[in-house]
C-alpha cells in the first residue's frame, strides 16, 4: 500500500490492498498494538478517576459511571492510537489495521461526547433515547462510508443537488455540514454550561436562587452564542436574522406576550429574590414549599406531596404569602379548655414548660399563654409557640404540643371540662 493519511478514505483499488494487507501476519502485530493501546487508555483513564473520588458525580461527560462509557476513554485510545501509527512505519508494518480503528475510534468519541452531554444536560427529555440512537447510527454508518471509501461519492452527490433560498444557491452538502457543525456547537456548549452550573451550584456563597438564575442566565447565552457560530460556520448571513428578529418581536407583541411573560417574570422573580427555593408560599390558594424556580414556571409541592406549576407571571402580578421571606420562624397556636376553679397562675408556668419541652418548638421567641375567652363552660387558654421549619409541616408540631398539655393536664388533675346544658321542665 502507499503512504496515506489515515483519516484520508481510500480509493477502490486501495481498498482492495487493504483487505489483502487485513490477511497478512502483519494485522496480528496492529491488533496487539491497539490492544495495547486500549488497555493503556482504560489503566490512565481509571487512574484519573480514582484520582478525582466523588468529586465527579454519576454522569460525569468525561468519565462515565464506568472507566469505558465516559467521553476520555475512546479520545485517550484514539491519541494513543494515532501516534502508535506512526511507529509502524519505523517497524516496517503496513498500517491496515489502524485505517479501520482510527476512524471507529472517531466515530465512538462523536457518539460519546454527544450522548454523555445530553445525558447530563436533558437527564428527564423523552428525546435523549432517539437523539443518542440516531447519533450512532449516523457516527458508525459515516465511518464505514469513509474506510469503503464511499464518502467523497456520496459527497460529491450532495454537492451536485443544489436549493434556491431567497436569493441564494445552497447546496445539500451545505445543509449537512452546516447541521454537523450546528451539532457539535450546541453540544460543546450544553457541556460547558452544564459543567459552569455544577460549579455554581456547589457554591457556598450564593444561595439556591441566585445560583439558579446564574446558571440559567448562563445557559441562555451559552447557547445563544453557540447557535450564532454554528450559523456563522453553516456559511448562514447573519445579518438575515435582523428581519427574523424583527419578526420574533412582531409575534411575542401579539401572540407570544404571555409566555415572554412568564420568562421575564422568571428572571425577576430571580433577581430580586422576593421568592427563594424553599420559602414556604401560598399563592392562589395553594400552600406548600418552593421546590424548584424554572424559567417560565415555578413549583410548589404542598406538604400532602401534591406539586403545583405556577406561572412566573402570577407571581408578579397576584398577592402571594411568604412565611420565610424575611424570617422563616412561623407562629402557631392551640386552643385548650380548662375549668373555671383553674389555678392558672400556678398552671401557666408549667404550661410554659410542658410546650417547651417540644423538640420542633423554638426557645426564642419563646411560646405564651392567653386567657382568651371566659367560655361558657370554662377558661379558654390560646398558647402559642414558634417553628423554624415549618417546611416539614405543621400538623405534627400541634399535635405533639397537644399530647404534651394532655399529659400535663393528666399530672396535675387539670380538669378539661365538658359542654354543659341544663334541660328545665316546665309543668
Amino acid at each position: 500500500m502507499t503512504k496515506k493519511s489515515l483519516t484520508q478514505p481510500l480509493s477502490l483499488d486501495e481498498l482492495q490492498s487493504l483487505g489483502h494487507s487485513l490477511l497478512q501476519s502483519s494485522a496480528l502485530t496492529e491488533l496487539a498494538l491497539i490492544g495495547t493501546c486500549l488497555a493503556l487508555a482504560w489503566l490512565v483513564v481509571a487512574r484519573l478517576k480514582r484520582g478525582m473520588g466523588q468529586q465527579l458525580g454519576p454522569l460525569s461527560v468525561l468519565f462515565g459511571r464506568r472507566v469505558v462509557d465516559g467521553l476520555l476513554f475512546p479520545l485517550v485510545a484514539l491519541g494513543l492510537a494515532w501516534g502508535a501509527s506512526h511507529l509502524l512505519p519505523l517497524l516496517g508494518v503496513p498500517s491496515a489495521v489502524f485505517r479501520v480503528a482510527i476512524p471507529l475510534l472517531i466515530s465512538l468519541t462523536l457518539i460519546r461526547l454527544t450522548v454523555r452531554v445530553l445525558t447530563a444536560s436533558l437527564p428527564d427529555s423523552s428525546l435523549l433515547r432517539p437523539a443518542a440512537r440516531t447519533m450512532s447510527w449516523l457516527a458508525w454508518g459515516g465511518s464505514v462510508l469513509w474506510v469503503l471509501g464511499l464518502m467523497p461519492r456520496l459527497l460529491d452527490e450532495l454537492d451536485d443537488i443544489g436549493l434556491h433560498v431567497g436569493g441564494h444557491q445552497v447546496s445539500l452538502l451545505d445543509l449537512f455540514q452546516g447541521g454537523f457543525t450546528a451539532l457539535i456547537v450546541l453540544v460543546l456548549a450544553l457541556w460547558i454550561s452544564s459543567v459552569v452550573e455544577a460549579r455554581l451550584m456547589r457554591s457556598d456563597r450564593l444561595d439556591r436562587s441566585l445560583q439558579k438564575m446564574a446558571t440559567n442566565a448562563t445557559r441562555a447565552i451559552l447557547l445563544f452564542v453557540g447557535l450564532l457560530v454554528a450559523l456563522s460556520a453553516a456559511g448562514i448571513d447573519l445579518t438575515a436574522l435582523g428581519v427574523l428578529g424583527g419578526a420574533l418581536g412582531v409575534g411575542i407583541g401579539f401572540g407570544l406576550q404571555k409566555l415572554a411573560a412568564n420568562y421575564v417574570s422568571g428572571f425577576v422573580i430571580l433577581a430580586e429574590r422576593s421568592l427563594r427555593i424553599g420559602d414556604m408560599v401560598k399563592v392562589d390558594g395553594f400552600e406548600g414549599r418552593v421546590t424548584d424556580i424554572k424559567t417560565r414556571y415555578t413549583l410548589v409541592r404542598s406538604l400532602a406531596g401534591r406539586e403545583s406549576i405556577v406561572p412566573n407571571e402570577m407571581l408578579i402580578t397576584q398577592r402571594v404569602e411568604n412565611a420565610s421571606l424575611q424570617d422563616s420562624n412561623v407562629y402557631l397556636s392551640t386552643v385548650v379548655l380548662v375549668a373555671n376553679d383553674t389555678d392558672l397562675e400556678a398552671l401557666v408556668p408549667a404550661i410554659l414548660g410542658a410546650v417547651l419541652k417540644v423538640a420542633r418548638v423554638l426557645p426564642d421567641p419563646g411560646p405564651g399563654v392567653q386567657l382568651s375567652n371566659f367560655a361558657a363552660d370554662g377558661l379558654e387558654l390560646t398558647i402559642g409557640f414558634w417553628i423554624g421549619d415549618p417546611h416539614n409541616g405543621a400538623g405534627g408540631v400541634r399535635s405533639d404540643v397537644n399530647f404534651a398539655l394532655l399529659r400535663l393536664f393528666n399530672e396535675l388533675g387539670v380538669e378539661i371540662p365538658y359542654p354543659q346544658r341544663v334541660v328545665r321542665q316546665l309543668t
